[in-house]
């Protein structure tokens, strides 16, 4: 077995790259799990990932925590520093993307038990694929995988056309019956919600091209920075 301070600096990477792994579940199934709470109007469950978005926040501040301790004691080099720059970068992202699922939970708390419009079809569909757009921008930052970083991003355009989709159809419910204004607006929020989501997603493969390359590099985007719910 290798021992001394390249093993134990190894070893200490290893364990913040796992706890991206964490915290990257953790965040996957706050998404789910809000836009299923919303489909079945499970105030419940709502409420729980509400509640549990202070774990993804202290997940996100202990990752931070220590890398930064790794920098301050282990004497990293180079590569070392961008693998553990990206890592402080990426817990900020999925901290953040935590706070789009926290909004919807918001969000679905607030409609109570009225009726779902005939639109939200599209919505737990937009969750599906920015899950699993995270779940694979997250793996391969774990392996450093650069094809498949740059590969994730190109999905994003599915999640903006299902966006934009949602967004002229509850335009038309809205227009053909007022009474539905709130609700349709609460929708437009969610669905804006997993749309910031997914771009999240491409800034975490950014990261990992940048990790494994030393470039900078932005795909090409609609990056609307205007506000989330």
């Amino acid at each position: 077995m290798t021992n001394g301070p390249r093993a134990t600096l190894d070893r200490k990477m290893q364990e913040r790259l796992d706890s991206i792994l964490v915290l990257g579940s953790m965040v996957e199934q706050a998404i789910t799990g809000s836009v299923r709470a919303l489909k079945d109007r499970d105030l419940n469950a709502a409420q729980e990932i509400y509640d549990n978005d202070r774990a993804i926040n202290n997940k996100r501040y202990e990752i931070e925590e220590q890398t930064l301790s790794i920098v301050a004691t282990q004497q990293p080099m180079a590569r070392d520093l961008r693998i553990l720059s990206s890592v402080l970068d990426i817990a900020g992202e999925l901290e953040r993307m935590g706070d789009y699922a926290k909004g919807i939970a918001r969000i679905t708390i607030r409609l109570g038990k009225e009726a779902p419009l005939k639109a939200l079809h599209r919505i737990p569909k937009m969750a599906d694929l920015t899950a699993d757009m995270l779940h694979r921008a997250v793996g391969s930052f774990v392996e450093l995988d650069e094809e498949t970083a740059r590969a994730i991003p190109d999905e994003d355009d599915k999640v903006d056309e299902l966006y934009n989709a949602l967004y002229r159809e509850i335009l038309d419910i809205m227009f053909e019956d007022r009474s539905t204004v709130d609700r349709a607006t609460f929708h437009l929020w969610v669905s804006h919600n997993l749309e910031r989501a997914a771009d999240r997603v491409t800034n975490i493969c950014e990261r990992t091209v940048f990790t494994v390359t030393g470039n900078h590099i932005e795909f090409d985007r609609s990056d609307d920075e205007s506000g989330e719910f």
